[in-house]
């Protein structure tokens, strides 16, 4: 517990986990360790595992007060609000003056938009902590949803007269005062704001569009630059750059900086817009139709998209196809004048046939504001990601914000190596192993494993020379399961599939029960499948190309042209053989898993298989009962969770994701904060 919480101090947060698991697995019925690992879990945004992990400490020990505070923060995470709030209220129970959960608890109460509740809870912490800055800042931005500018300007005044090297106080005051055309009162802010913290991006993205309605474009330019310098997939400062390097006719740089936007986010349909409209004022019509494409099959009644796309097809000499768009552009024009004549349309409406942005209270939009009509409008940064800044702050050793390579966790194999983990993982124990291994009639310790480290240049040297050896002895003892058995090992790690499967298979022939033989024929069958499967499909695009490239070429008689017929019959032939080859390696598995009904691993090799046929049902089973077999197999809940995501189960996937990495996988916290965010 002590070496735990140690790792935990020093932000080890992995670590951590792994050292409360063993004292869980020890006394399980203790509160403290489940506590502990949630805290660690919700540094890492696995905010489901923490908040499972806080109610298995408050079922141990309900008078834990810093549990419901870190379920609170858990379940405010995920948007449970109402039940952040009951978990704050308890813990404030216990600990009535805890700073932290009160203002937690005024800040959910805003996010669920129950202001009748969030006033007293501000009054409360006030009346414990009257300097409290965050709390200040917190209400002001409560008064400024709800409408009243000088409540909330107060509340900022106040923050600052309590610190004035506070920055935050600054950035939200920036904000109210451009929101009232105080252009000059918020650049005095943000400066101050930068001043004090230079490296929050925000103030700068804020700062240019300040300088935007004080028409200083050079100023506004600069810190775009400036926040891109620093953090060049920047969305935001990409397309307010873009924008007003549209405004000043730097079209092309202003294409490039689309360009990385829609890389970066592919359903950013305003900056497809934007493209599309820089595109036809550069003559790249093709490339302005088809982003306008795009754009028009996600809004099918934005007016402004048709007659532009009307303009560009005429430009291009698609003279029908202009005339079409322009009239459907005239008849949902009619419409909307209907509707609107009848009062059925809906005032937000009103501006999408005219476009029209020109007004000074309309010349942003917040990111999360994906109106179409606003594709010319400059991005501040949402209120929400700033509330959120204000209960969870940044930590290091956040492994969630390394990205990942999402894929299935690979297949186990019996082998003498394997790779060294830096965190460990619960040892792969099976008895029928350990029996052989103890018999010591192999040259090495045999592994369950599904991370065979690589062979160095000598070790391959000393398995070719151990295979002539057994080779030898072979000659001697036809009939030794053992020798073929312990030679088929060999020429898998030498990567010779066929003669190992030809190995395994005399072993098997000499005992039809050789479990180990039979699991591992069915990991080398596969190994030679998915091989043969990717020079099959290689082949396949050979005969497309050659017959491509040989097209009038019929007089050379260095080249041969496969008619569709014999193409065909090539791809029927492939596709009969890759089934037969599957049904093989299954048929093995099948036997293993009929000698020993608790043979983990073969059940989880069987969803494998399963998952790379597309059968992520029945791959959900296997791997489920490998589970019950053996409940902490990490890799089986990692790829169990991941299967049940392909399935749409998110809850169900996302809660085995956050097993595997209690017991582990540690990857699986950049997956999970992806699905979460």
């Amino acid at each position: 517990m002590s070496i735990g919480r140690n790792a935990l101090y020093f932000e080890d947060y992995v670590l951590s986990i792994q050292y409360f698991n063993q004292v869980i697995k020890a006394k399980p019925w203790m509160a403290e360790p489940y506590f502990y690992r949630a805290v660690a879990k919700l540094n890492l945004d696995d905010l489901q595992g923490a908040e499972s992990d806080c109610s298995l400490c408050i079922e141990r020990n309900p008078y834990i007060a810093m549990s419901y505070f870190c379920r609170g923060i858990s379940r405010q995470g995920q948007e449970k609000y109402a039940e952040a709030i009951a978990d704050y209220t308890l813990g404030l129970k216990y600990k009535p003056d805890d700073k932290q959960m009160l203002l937690n608890r005024a800040i959910a109460a805003i996010q669920s938009k129950d202001y009748q509740h969030a006033a007293p809870y501000f009054e409360e912490l006030f009346e414990y902590y009257p300097r409290n800055t965050m709390g200040y800042i917190a209400r002001g931005s409560m008064n400024l949803e709800q409408g009243d500018t000088i409540k909330a300007i107060n509340d900022y005044d106040k923050a600052i007269d309590l610190d004035k090297y506070f920055a935050p106080a600054y950035s939200n005051r920036a904000i109210l005062r451009y929101q009232r055309n105080d252009f000059d009162g918020a650049l005095s802010d943000l400066n101050e704001a930068i001043h004090l913290e230079p490296q929050q991006l925000g103030n700068y993205i804020n700062r240019g569009l300040v300088r935007y309605h004080k028409n200083d474009l050079r100023g506004a330019m600069a810190d775009y630059d400036k926040v891109l310098e620093r953090d060049k997939e920047n969305i935001v400062a990409r397309f307010n750059r873009g924008l007003l390097r549209y405004q000043v006719g730097d079209n092309n740089r202003a294409i490039e900086d689309f360009d990385v936007v829609i890389r970066q986010e592919p359903d950013n349909y305003l900056a497809y817009y934007n493209r599309a409209l820089l595109r036809t004022e550069t003559g790249n019509y093709k490339g302005a139709i088809t982003d306008f494409d795009v754009v028009l099959e996600k809004y099918p009644e934005f007016i402004p998209g048709f007659v532009s796309r009307s303009e560009v097809k005429r430009k291009a000499n698609d003279i029908v196809g202009a005339d079409k768009d322009y009239w459907h552009a005239m008849n949902l024009e009619q419409e909307y004048k209907k509707k609107r004549e009848e009062k059925k349309l809906l005032a937000v409406n009103d501006s999408i046939s005219s476009g029209d942005g020109s007004d000074s209270e309309n010349k942003v939009r917040e990111k999360s504001d994906v109106t179409i009509n606003k594709f010319n409008r400059l991005v501040v940064y949402d209120k929400e990601d700033e509330r959120k800044n204000k209960y969870k702050s940044e930590v290091r050793g956040r492994i969630q914000d390394k990205n990942v390579r999402i894929d299935l966790e690979p297949q186990f194999v019996l082998t003498y190596y394997e790779k060294v983990e830096s965190i460990d993982r619960p040892i792969n124990y099976i008895k029928i192993i350990d029996e052989y291994n103890n018999r010591q009639v192999l040259p090495r310790r045999l592994k369950m494993t599904n991370q065979e480290a690589s062979l160095l240049e000598d070790q391959i040297s000393v398995h070719f020379t151990t295979i002539d050896d057994i080779s030898k002895e072979i000659g001697d003892h036809s009939m030794n399961k053992d020798l073929f058995f312990a030679r088929g090992l060999e020429y898998m790690l030498v990567q010779n599939f066929e003669e190992s499967i030809k190995d395994f298979d005399k072993a098997i022939e000499l005992d039809p029960s050789f479990l180990m033989a039979y699991f591992n024929r069915a990991v080398v069958r596969y190994r030679q499948y998915q091989f043969n499967k990717a020079e099959s499909a290689e082949q396949s695009e050979s005969i497309t190309s050659m017959n491509l490239n040989n097209v009038g070429r019929i007089n050379n008689k260095n080249k041969k042209i496969v008619d569709k017929a014999e193409q065909a019959k090539i791809v029927e032939n492939i596709a009969k053989q890759n089934s037969f080859d599957h049904e093989m390696i299954l048929r093995d598995i099948n036997k293993v898993i009929e000698l020993d009904p608790n043979f983990s691993f073969a059940y989880y090799n069987r969803a494998n298989i399963k998952c790379s046929i597309q059968d992520f049902r029945s791959a959900v089973e296997d791997y489920s009962r490998a589970i019950e077999v053996n409940p902490m197999f990490a890799e089986a809940y990692y790829n169990r969770g991941l299967s049940r995501l392909y399935l749409g189960e998110t809850q169900e996937g996302i809660a085995d994701l956050s097993k595997a990495g209690e017991l582990g996988i540690y990857s699986v916290y950049n997956i999970i904060k992806r699905m979460t965010e």
